[in-house]
């Protein structure tokens, strides 16, 4: 895959590199917090019917407080080059995996919320460097994991209007950045949505989207429910489902500020709002490993960005300008058991270049972290029509 030379520096345009680096004061202070928990009251036998189980959060903070390394984590993390450089006038940090393969595509990979770089771990290997994966040469990636603007590493001081319509372009403009003249783009949750984005901006040099969830829903048209099977009423009561428990939905998107209190004040505030997005709302509790699942936590956590990660659904809820479609790039979808199940009428309705469609029997919301070993292949099948 050709590339050209990164774009000249300058102090706006500058890319430094960057590791993380926790102060051991911030690792007491946590200690010292889930040592003073307050725990709230549960009904008994309440288990996740009102919430997140608190049987479940205690047992979990147990663990954080007495088994959970940080520092191994941390280090894992720091295995790989990562950098950070300004776009839009928002600081955005991100890893750069570049592959040992010369002709590998640059691929970036967009975590969603409550996610984080941390989502895409097991995927490094097996992408960057298949050879030594038991896989392909010839399916190699250049890989471009950031940390959306206002999650994470990328911090919290981000101006109003960051929705996903700005996000693409900052992504545009960060590939373009690192030199690359043609690249993919993955997603999962937001991050399917902002890979949607750029299928519609088109930026030169994007040669497919792939991602976990194609968000189309019905449009009210009589018609358009006519002939259903009965597997796609499934899917539309799975998704009818989720809405009726997806609270965090409703309020990130009209009050993140007052929920943000909570969570930048009280680790087991921050671990349970994310744990119950994980575990499905309680459906498939522990699918994703209990130290994934809490260095994720750590990073929103020692970052302090529940505000600014939360008020992306503000954004896109009161700023909706981008995302009209149709995406008309090449898309790839992965189905996942555990997940939204796209029904294929509505998502070719928003997305008219759907090349590639997989259906697995397992796997989650998040499944480059529950299942890497069927998430990697496919992506890997869906961009060999471009090499």
């Amino acid at each position: 895959m050709t590339m050209t030379q990164p774009t000249s520096q300058s102090a706006d345009t500058e890319i430094r590199p960057f590791q993380i680096a926790i102060p051991q004061a911030d690792l007491d202070d946590l200690q010292y917090r889930l040592s003073h928990t307050r725990w709230p009251d549960a009904l008994p036998g309440a288990g996740w019917k009102y919430g997140v189980s608190l049987a479940y959060v205690k047992e979990l903070a147990e663990y954080w407080q007495n088994k959970y390394d940080w520092r191994k984590h941390e280090a894992r993390l720091n295995e790989f080059p990562q950098f950070t450089t300004t776009i839009d006038g928002a600081r955005i940090h991100f890893m750069h995996v570049r592959s040992p393969e010369p002709d590998a595509i640059p691929l970036l990979l967009t975590h969603g919320w409550p996610s984080s770089i941390v989502e895409f771990l097991d995927l490094i290997g097996p992408l960057a460097n298949p050879r030594a994966h038991g896989g392909n040469p010839a399916d190699a990636f250049h890989l471009v994991i950031p940390s959306v603007p206002g999650f994470g590493f990328s911090g919290s001081d981000l101006e109003p209007g960051w929705n996903i319509s700005r996000i693409a372009r900052a992504w545009a403009e960060l590939m373009k950045r690192l030199g690359y003249e043609q690249y993919g783009s993955h997603g999962s949750d937001l991050g399917s949505l902002v890979s949607r984005e750029l299928g519609i901006q088109k930026p030169d040099g994007l040669l497919g989207i792939h991602v976990l969830q194609l968000l189309s829903f019905p449009s009210g048209d009589p018609a358009e429910m006519a002939g259903l099977t009965e597997d796609d009423q499934k899917r539309l009561q799975f998704l009818a489902n989720f809405h009726e428990r997806a609270g965090f939905n409703a309020i990130q998107s009209t009050r993140p500020q007052t929920l943000a209190y909570g969570q930048a004040d009280s680790p087991v505030g921050q671990l349970a709002w994310i744990a119950e997005l994980f575990n499905g709302f309680g459906d498939h509790i522990d699918f994703i490993d209990r130290d994934a699942l809490l260095t994720n936590v750590m990073i929103y956590w020692l970052t302090n960005t529940a505000e600014s990660s939360a008020r992306l659904y503000y954004e896109n809820a009161h700023n909706q300008q981008g995302g009209e479609g149709p995406n008309t790039a090449v898309t790839g979808l992965a189905v996942c058991a555990h997940d939204f199940k796209s029904i294929r009428r509505f998502a070719e309705r928003d997305n008219t270049n759907i090349a590639h469609w997989s259906e697995f029997d397992r796997g989650t919301h998040f499944a480059a972290m529950d299942a890497p070993d069927l998430l990697a292949p496919d992506i890997q099948a869906f961009f060999r029509r471009f090499r």
